[in-house]
């Protein structure tokens, strides 16, 4: 494994990620999280869901880069497959970030094909494709930081065994694998990403709404 793609699959690399848990803290006020089991059956069902979605969007951005019309077009996609106002927010914050640290990891022209503020895994498909990645990296980088973020968030707001944590994220490694070799496999004898995936959780856009009212939140999403 690279050490870019290390990198991008980092919580802790600068891009505003650490500030999000990704639904996690509002599942926990709910009660729907609240052991290692409960973790566990959270960070799955956000896996083939938003994470499906995010792995399929970065590993089309990656093979896009430089092209703004279809950064454009995978931007406005990813919009649709986001029905929550809140999450659309966090998303493009977090994609914000991460060009931001990846002009001065990566400084390419690339970079200027992406919108303003664009979803952050459109934002990651980039990110992998001009630090020399595939698009398959780029979706495996999606997958896993769809459950690694919240994992760690509920590490902190439940004062979990870090080790415990760690377990119930290492469990999941054959489903986060499974999940980007799906979302980026080609598809036609262009070697094209197939079909975006539009996994949808109406319980997640939910949570995502009550929490960004919440005055009390310790994360930001």
């Amino acid at each position: 494994m690279s050490a870019a793609l290390l990198t991008l699959a980092d919580s802790r690399l600068p891009a505003g990620g650490h500030t999000h848990s990704g639904g996690v803290e509002q599942g926990i006020e709910a009660g729907l999280v609240h052991d290692p089991r409960s973790l566990a059956t959270f960070l799955h069902r956000r896996l083939v869901t938003a994470g499906a979605v995010a792995a399929g969007l970065a590993a089309a951005a990656c093979g896009a880069a430089g092209d703004r019309g279809a950064l454009d077009a995978l931007d406005a996609e990813a919009d649709a497959r986001t029905p929550s106002p809140a999450l659309r927010a966090a998303s493009r914050q977090q994609g914000r970030g991460l060009v931001r640290v990846g002009r001065r990891a990566w400084p390419t022209l690339d970079w200027d094909a992406l919108p303003p503020t664009p979803h952050h895994a459109v934002a990651l498909g980039v990110a992998a494709a001009v630090a020399g990645l595939t698009a398959r990296d780029a979706a495996s980088a999606a997958a896993y930081l769809s459950v690694s973020g919240p994992a760690t968030a509920a590490q902190r707001l439940l004062a979990m065994d870090p080790l415990t944590v760690a377990a119930v994220t290492a469990r999941l490694s054959s489903e986060i694998d499974a999940v980007a070799g799906t979302s980026a496999a080609p598809q036609g004898h262009g070697g094209h990403v197939g079909p975006l995936p539009a996994a949808a959780d109406p319980l997640l856009d939910l949570l995502a709404e009550v929490h960004a009212v919440r005055n009390d939140r310790f994360f930001a999403s």
